[in-house]
């Protein structure tokens, strides 16, 4: 499994990204209905009322995407438990599953992985670029911190006091130090929870005073305002949502109404509007690229902003919100395509099915199924349960040639006849394929013909724990040999010297049990005793290490190993299990194991609805 694969197996990220596609349309939403809100109220109101307005608006942007991150969350965090069934099962011999339950409205047919790639990737890029916005950010609101301290001294004690008089004005409590800066060109406010008003080196002395005044009474109406605390969650919004275009143009709003209402502020307190435009025209020629992290007298629009003071026009606040709507459909559209647009659930282009009439086929109980090289499916005299055992099972088996199918009690449910009625089935994909898209295309024929439906559950089953015996494990250790893998569906070519590592195969018949098995993790095991009892399998042993098995077991030798016999449950009911459970104990003793029956969670899957297939 590639990296790209593991990460979109993570249940955070499938979550992390349907959160980050769905407020696509819950930011068009939002914002149309402000545009439609801030057009009624466009004439009657207030800049003031205007940017509560976009504030609230920016606000109800960023808790959108937490609402849906937590209605997202299910009981216990059952993985793809929001939107679809996954691909691959978890093995049912390698841990216990704790997955909550689906609520009964969630359903699912077929899955599919294109999605979950593509969630992948949406979070790939909202993570880099909010890793780039947070950086900028960061990194604005450090050289913001050290403008306080770097090249600045107090200004004259006449301006600190006039300052003080400003603010009393203003109706400001908190005291506020005056510095000259030799880094900034306009007169700016720098933090929150202790702020200071910076002016340029020769502002105090070249300005007339009542210019200088006027400034300063704008930024002393930010202080009052806690507009440098807005402004740093503003930022926050637009670093974690900027991807969405809606954020920027409210954004933007929020900092044109933001200079509009302390504008508003300093002409109220200084009762001179034209001498405050005065003062701005000033600053239109000395508009330096401020960093966002600092709040200045020439934000926004100085040309708007002089003509709403002098009467001649309304401020030019641009509103078109055309282009973003456009925008956002078009991101829209691209997720939406990319999510559902191709993935369209592999299908076979050829497939028959049949029922199975043979009278031999049903009187030796002879049924299978089989994946051939190339991608085919052959399936003989196979009830639909087993069918799904295969479809849905895990598809990263070794074994050349085969899958490891679900055991029959992990598939629940359904009409009667799932297991009673025998069907032959020939699939042929389009072009060669793996053999773990083709049992995805044998999900799609069961989806289609069978019209199955299906969801999954976590119950308590039937299961055995394989744990070591007291007298500790006999497992011998592995041989230092150089091992081949081969992909599935391909004939193992053996070459001198090397040897295919990584499975066990279990051999069982009526009078004999054969493993054998090179470089075996205990998972190895786990996974065939599962299949050859047709229960679930947990490893309890706690083992890591390598080993290799070569046990031929008989019927005799059970005989002459007593006590080795299958245990019984806790409740002293005998375990239901496959042939010769005997044998299987029994040779698990010799390697220093225990198979003890017990009760734990187990995935299963639950037939919602099937039909009988039309044969063809």
């Amino acid at each position: 499994m590639n990296a790209m694969q593991m990460l979109s197996s993570e249940a955070w990220v499938e979550r992390l990204g349907w959160t980050l596609v769905h407020f696509l349309w819950q930011g068009l939403s939002i914002v149309l209905l402000y545009a439609a809100a801030r057009r009624l109220m466009a004439r009657r109101s207030s800049p003031n009322g205007r940017y509560l307005l976009a504030c609230a608006a920016l606000a109800a942007m960023m808790a959108a995407p937490l609402a849906t991150w937590r209605l997202m969350q299910q009981p216990d965090a059952s993985p793809g438990a929001a939107y679809h069934i996954r691909s691959i099962p978890p093995a049912p011999s390698t841990t216990v599953v704790a997955a909550a339950t689906l609520p009964d409205s969630v359903r699912a047919t077929v899955p599919s992985e294109q999605p979950a790639q593509f969630l992948a990737w949406i979070v790939i890029v909202w993570l880099a670029g909010a890793a780039a916005f947070w950086f900028r950010l960061l990194g604005g609101w450090v050289v913001a911190a050290r403008m306080r301290s770097m090249l600045v001294r107090r200004a004259p004690r006449e301006w600190q006091e006039a300052l003080s008089k400003l603010g009393a004005q203003i109706r400001l409590s908190r005291p506020v130090p005056l510095l000259v800066s030799a880094l900034v060109q306009v007169p700016t406010v720098v933090g929150w929870l202790r702020p200071v008003v910076l002016v340029p080196v020769g502002a105090l002395g070249g300005l007339p005073a009542e210019y200088l005044e006027a400034l300063l009474l704008h930024e002393l109406a930010h202080i009052r305002r806690h507009d440098y605390l807005v402004n740093m969650l503003q930022s926050v919004a637009e670093a974690l949502l900027f991807y969405h275009p809606a954020i920027w143009w409210v954004s933007g709003h929020i900092r044109a109404e933001r200079e509009l209402c302390c504008d508003d502020v300093a002409v109220s307190a200084s009762g001179n509007a034209l001498t405050y435009a005065r003062a701005l025209a000033h600053l239109e020629s000395c508009r330096p690229s401020h960093l966002s992290a600092a709040l200045a007298a020439n934000g926004g629009s100085l040309a708007a902003r002089i003509a709403r003071l002098v009467g001649q026009s309304r401020p030019a606040v641009r509103t078109a919100l055309g282009p973003v709507v456009v925008t956002i459909a078009v991101l829209l559209a691209t997720a939406v395509y990319g999510l559902f647009g191709q993935s369209a659930h592999p299908a076979f282009e050829v497939a028959t099915i049949k029922r199975n009439a043979s009278a031999q086929d049903a009187a030796t109980g002879r049924r299978g199924v089989a994946y051939k090289p190339g991608g085919r499916i052959i399936a003989t005299n196979a009830p639909l349960r087993l069918l799904i055992q295969f479809a849905y099972a895990a598809h990263d088996s070794p074994y050349q040639g085969h899958s490891d199918p679900l055991g029959a009690s992990q598939v629940i449910g359904g009409p009667a006849w799932i297991d009673s009625d025998g069907y032959d089935i020939e699939a042929k994909p389009e072009s060669n394929t793996d053999q773990k898209h083709a049992w995805l295309m044998l999900q799609t024929l069961l989806a289609d013909r069978f019209r199955l439906t299906l969801h999954r559950e976590t119950r308590e089953l039937h299961v055995y724990n394989l744990t070591a015996k007291k007298s500790g494990l006999k497992l011998p250790p592995a041989k230092d040999i150089t091992c081949l893998s081969f992909p599935p569906g391909t004939t193992p070519q053996p070459m001198p010297g090397t040897s295919d590592c990584g499975y066990a195969p279990l051999f069982l018949s009526s009078t004999e049990l054969r493993i054998e098995g090179r470089k075996l993790h205990m998972a190895d095991l786990v996974r065939d005793l599962a299949r050859a009892l047709g229960q679930p399998v947990l490893d309890k042993t706690g083992f890591t290490g390598e080993f290799d098995i070569d046990l031929n077991y008989t019927d005799e030798d059970v005989m002459k190993s007593p006590g080795s016999a299958a245990p019984d449950d806790a409740g002293g009911n005998r375990l239901p299990a496959g042939p010769n459970l005997s044998i299987i104990f029994a040779a698990m003793d010799q390697l220093g194991l225990k198979l003890q029956p017990a009760k734990g969670p187990v995935e299963v899957l639950l037939v919602d609805h099937a039909e009988r297939a039309t044969p063809n």
